[in-house]
């Protein structure tokens, strides 16, 4: 029968079979000292049972041959120098002679007849055999086996530890195996990033079929950079394109190739690729690859240090890939601006793929991804929930429902409703409730009062969203919030929008000083937001009249450059101009919420009233408030 020849699948596992990591038994000293102090006492225990002879009575040659004269012996065995006499009552006694002598002559000396002693039955047994001489040389075998039984766990101890000194070099990355059911995603399991799944399903046809693309001369990119928001879904996206090609895929962080020593993390650099070689076709995924991707030569640790090393092996070996070699390598980074130029270069991540926050639509395709295996009540709507989270991402909307389903078991219900995912949303965004935070009744009074303020403002403002609800129960480190979401989704914010906004932020900084003639610390994170909105007006988007369309402050990661923290990009001049229009921006934004709140002061204190009483004005009551104030909420036909 003709030899079956192995096709190339049946050598690819044979290959992920011996590449895949087993587990390493490490023994301590401790636990080897522990097992030889066992084995000790088990050697100690086997020879006292070996060597351990039974109590017997023992007498003396005299008084044996006594017995034998007056007939009280019934039969006699030796063996080598011991004699055990069985007596007419069947009693055993034991006694002792030299070996060099046999019994006969031994009794005969002590005065027994030939014929006494023919009336005893008498045997002679020798010893010879492994057990004979094992009992006799146990006493000096058992030590010296115990001594070798020890040097033996000691020697492999210190051979594990220099195995892992040979293997520091070697590559931690985790595969996941073509055939691995568990851990396989693929695109169904991927809601939203359309422009990005189309992108990468060209990658997933070469793995399939790149004899297609090798016949036309197309090159498929080496590198593919995975760009975005955290927990937008780019190590899920890379894990699905593996998925959907079927190949391996290897993954690993960009810290886990820097070690303390120089040299490591390029030596694990080559083992990765090496191995991702031998299994090809494969996807090697680089997670938070400006750990060591970042710009070369910024003055930090020198041009020698471990992550430059790192980042110089790595381009080498992408460099180092033939045509035909099918390997991808992934990468994935929110920092795509600190990179060095060397690795977005064309023949290594070249093809750049950005993964946006979801929209309306994916956000809602994500939730019901992740509400698969949660029982839902029938008043939930994933619809209103969608709505109600713009700007959160892939991992925040998981989070979502998982607090949910936190809240509902907490309570003992089997079933999660509307109620706890509008909960979850806002503990996402603010913190949990702080129920032992109890207010006194003026805290109580300033905070409603300053709510209020914030919500009225943003109800008379037109550029500003329109309010969901507003709370005075602490949640985090608020001791009250007003939650405003926006009419639909937008990418680009007005001049409008965000002098709205500022005003907005300063409606509860105004009420407490108008109302109580006083300032409290409540309103500190407002003032930091609204100057920091007015100073990238002003720096980043040429939103002032009087500096016009200059950026006069660059991207953070320029400190990362080799730049000082403290250093500017204009003169003191540009810079008094900076704070002069940015203080303007703030006082104009005063001037707007105070004149809000004096015109509207009833409805003010109508609000903060129903707050006090209430702690919580939900969206449909608050919109009651402001129509039956003569104010009309915002609709979307409006905008």
């Amino acid at each position: 029968m003709a030899k079956q020849k192995p096709n190339k699948k049946d050598k690819r596992k044979k290959i992920f079979l011996n590449k895949v990591p087993k587990k390493n038994i490490k023994n301590s000293f401790l636990s080897n000292f522990v097992i030889s102090i066992l084995i000790l006492f088990f050697v100690i225990s086997i020879y006292s049972l070996i060597g351990n002879n039974k109590s017997k009575e023992k007498i003396s040659i005299s008084e044996l041959a006594g017995a034998v004269k007056v007939g009280k012996v019934k039969n006699i065995s030796v063996k080598n120098g011991d004699i055990k006499a069985t007596f007419q009552n069947n009693v055993v006694k034991i006694s002792k002679k030299e070996e060099s002598s046999n019994i006969t002559d031994t009794l005969s000396a002590y005065g027994v007849t030939p014929t006494e002693l023919s009336k005893v039955k008498i045997s002679i047994n020798q010893n010879s055999g492994f057990f004979y001489w094992l009992l006799n040389l146990s006493p000096i075998l058992f030590p010296i086996l115990f001594i070798a039984v020890f040097i033996w766990l000691m020697t492999r101890q210190i051979k594990g530890a220099g195995m892992q000194a040979f293997s520091f070099g070697q590559s931690r990355a985790k595969l996941t195996a073509p055939d691995d059911q568990k851990q396989k995603v693929t695109f169904k399991d991927v809601a939203g990033c359309k422009e990005a799944k189309e992108e990468l399903s060209e990658i997933v046809d070469f793995l399939k079929n790149p004899k297609k693309f090798f016949e036309i001369g197309a090159r498929i990119p080496k590198g593919i950079l995975l760009m975005g928001a955290p927990g937008t879904g780019k190590t899920l996206l890379a894990r699905a394109v593996a998925g959907e090609a079927g190949v391996a895929f290897f993954s690993i962080s960009g810290s886990e190739f820097v070690e303390m020593f120089v040299g490591v993390g390029a030596s694990r650099v080559r083992d990765l690729f090496q191995v991702a070689k031998k299994v090809a076709p494969a996807i090697i995924f680089m997670d938070e690859i400006d750990a060591v991707g970042r710009v070369r030569g910024g003055g930090l640790g020198g041009g020698n240090d471990e992550r430059e090393q790192t980042l110089n092996q790595i381009l080498v070996e992408m460099d180092g890939f033939e045509p035909t070699e099918k390997v991808i390598i992934m990468a994935a980074t929110n920092r795509p601006d600190v990179l060095d130029p060397a690795l977005l270069r064309p023949g290594r991540f070249d093809r750049r793929v950005t993964i946006d926050l979801p929209d309306r639509a994916d956000r809602e395709e994500i939730l019901k991804i992740h509400s698969k295996t949660k029982p839902f009540a029938e008043d939930v709507n994933l619809a209103v929930i969608a709505e109600r989270t713009p700007g959160f991402s892939g991992a925040d909307l998981y989070s979502l429902m998982n607090e949910g389903a936190i809240l509902a078991a907490r309570e003992d219900r089997k079933k999660v409703s509307q109620f706890d995912l509008v909960r979850s949303i806002e503990k996402i965004m603010l913190g949990p409730e702080r129920k032992s935070h109890i207010l006194s009744k003026k805290e109580k009074e300033i905070t409603a009062y300053h709510e209020a303020g914030h919500a009225l403002v943003a109800s008379v403002l037109p550029y500003a969203d329109p309010v969901h609800k507003i709370s005075i129960i602490s949640r985090g480190r608020a001791a009250g919030y007003t939650l405003k979401l926006p009419i639909e989704e937008r990418r680009l914010q007005s001049k409008n929008e965000f002098l709205d906004d500022i005003a907005m932020s300063l409606g509860g900084y105004v009420t407490e000083k108008m109302i109580f003639g006083d300032l409290t610390t409540g309103p500190s994170n407002d003032l930091q937001v609204s100057t920091a909105l007015a100073r990238d007006m002003v720096t980043k988007y040429g939103m002032s009249e009087n500096l016009g369309p200059v950026v006069l402050e660059g991207r953070e990661g320029k400190v990362l450059l080799g730049r000082g923290m403290n250093e500017k990009e204009y003169s003191e001049e540009v810079g008094a101009l900076i704070d002069k229009e940015v203080s303007k921006i703030m006082k104009d934004a005063h001037q707007k919420a105070e004149q809000i709140i004096s015109e509207h002061r009833v409805l003010l204190d109508i609000i903060a009233r129903r707050l006090i009483e209430k702690e919580t004005i939900e969206h449909g009551e608050f919109e009651s408030i402001l129509i039956a104030n003569g104010i009309q909420p915002k609709r979307k036909e409006e905008v």
